[in-house]
């Protein structure tokens, strides 16, 4: 029996606040935050009115997010309002910004995302990582990030958190990576090797696309199924808004469920996995093309221009993941399910054979499927955003350690 839903962060997002004084002023600053965050630039007046507070108990906790640096006043609001004008308060530009990176098998990367939604910095490097040891590849990520942090400081931010998305299985501490068949990594403490001023959480890419979907998504339904994939292909179950993680935290591995159990061995130690099949690696080879560092625009390139043969690959491993999410579709009845990753720009020949064979197979009526917005983005946006919601859930402690 499966776990309940939880939030990414465990130190953050959806963390239960004691039943006291301090921790109903605690919830309360939240509650600030989350509102401006969400509708701002609002006035003090405004944001009583929204969350059913007095003027005086909202402009003290105001006043309060505004000497930490969480808010920032800019000066009267529109015209046209009834009564004198307020302060219209925004979130600060300034102070906390969430940090996220992504471990990929060819790349890494990071990025600094302010409270406002806004990335303020970013860095990237290509190379493969098949193979080595997490030692240097995390030295590099180390790298990047601090690279990342000075370009961010010079604007007036600080890091929050550290969110790393990673293409495997991640234990219950939001530490060690159990497992990444794709890397060859096994019980990995990535808390060892990464900065030990910035808090940190580490999960599994897909969770954090998912949670990028669901953030900042258009449209994005509290339920649903997101699929990513580059070299693996994952996946995240979102109920009524939270992760569904299992009982060791491991759900999701669409990638390694299999479609047909006599097929080709998988680094994950099974046969015949949807990787094995719609992989990008897996794409490219029935495609007849060899890896290159754009694999996704040399496939949707090659499409675009009617090479039959690539069309065929793209249209068996849509066919692949129908299988693969026909079972999910069936057991977890989500009201969508959302292509992200390279799959998303894959979209326009996967599509179809996808939807043909999910429909075909599920008991019920079709279950829509659609393409994220966010494409390759959604794991380094997911835990850049992460941390930023951190801040969101409990401004108090955020400004306890700035």
């Amino acid at each position: 029996m499966t776990a309940p839903p939880h939030e990414a962060h465990p130190a953050g997002p959806g963390r239960a606040l004691p039943d006291t004084q301090q921790g109903m002023r605690r919830r309360n600053l939240a509650r600030v935050m989350h509102t401006v965050s969400a509708e701002g630039p609002l006035s003090r007046a405004a944001v009583a009115s929204r969350i059913g507070l007095t003027r005086a108990a909202v402009s003290t906790l105001v006043d309060e997010l505004i000497r930490t640096g969480l808010l920032e006043e800019l000066g009267p609001e529109r015209p046209g309002r009834v009564g004198r004008p307020g302060s219209a308060l925004a979130v600060s530009a300034r102070g906390p910004a969430g940090l996220g990176a992504e471990v990929g098998v060819d790349h890494l990367a990071a990025c600094a995302v302010d409270l406002r939604g806004q990335v303020r910095a970013r860095a990237v490097r290509y190379g493969t990582h098949r193979g080595r040891s997490p030692e240097p590849v995390i030295e590099q990520l180390a790298a990047l990030v601090r690279r990342v942090v000075a370009e961010a400081e010079g604007e007036g931010l600080w890091p929050a958190g550290l969110a790393v998305a990673v293409p495997g299985l991640v234990a219950r501490d939001a530490r060690t990576v159990v497992r990444a068949p794709n890397l060859d990594w096994h019980d990995a403490d990535l808390s060892a090797l990464l900065p030990a001023d910035i808090p940190l959480t580490v999960d599994n890419e897909a969770n954090f696309g998912a949670l990028a979907e669901l953030w900042l998504g258009e449209g994005t339904p509290r339920d649903f199924l997101h699929v990513s994939a580059e070299i693996g292909i994952g996946a995240a179950v979102v109920v009524d808004g939270l992760l569904l993680r299992g009982t060791r935290g491991f759900a999701g591995e669409l990638g390694h469920v299999p479609v047909w159990p006599d097929g080709p061995a998988c680094p994950c130690g099974g046969r015949g996995c949807l990787e094995q099949y719609a992989g990008e690696k897996a794409v490219l080879r029935a495609a007849g093309l060899e890896p290159g560092e754009d694999r996704v625009g040399l496939l949707a390139q090659r499409a675009e221009a009617g090479d039959e043969e690539v069309r065929r690959a793209l249209r068996a491993a849509g066919t692949a993941l129908g299988i693969a999410l026909t079972g999910a579709v069936n057991l977890l009845d989500p009201e969508a399910v959302v292509l992200g990753g390279a799959l998303a720009g894959l979209a326009p020949w996967l599509l179809p054979s996808l939807r043909d064979e999910l429909a075909r197979r599920t008991a019920g009526p079709a279950c829509p499927v659609s393409v994220s917005e966010l494409g390759p983005e959604g794991p380094l946006l997911g835990a850049a955003h992460a941390v930023v919601r951190a801040v969101l859930d409990d401004p108090a402690a955020v400004a306890e350690r700035g």
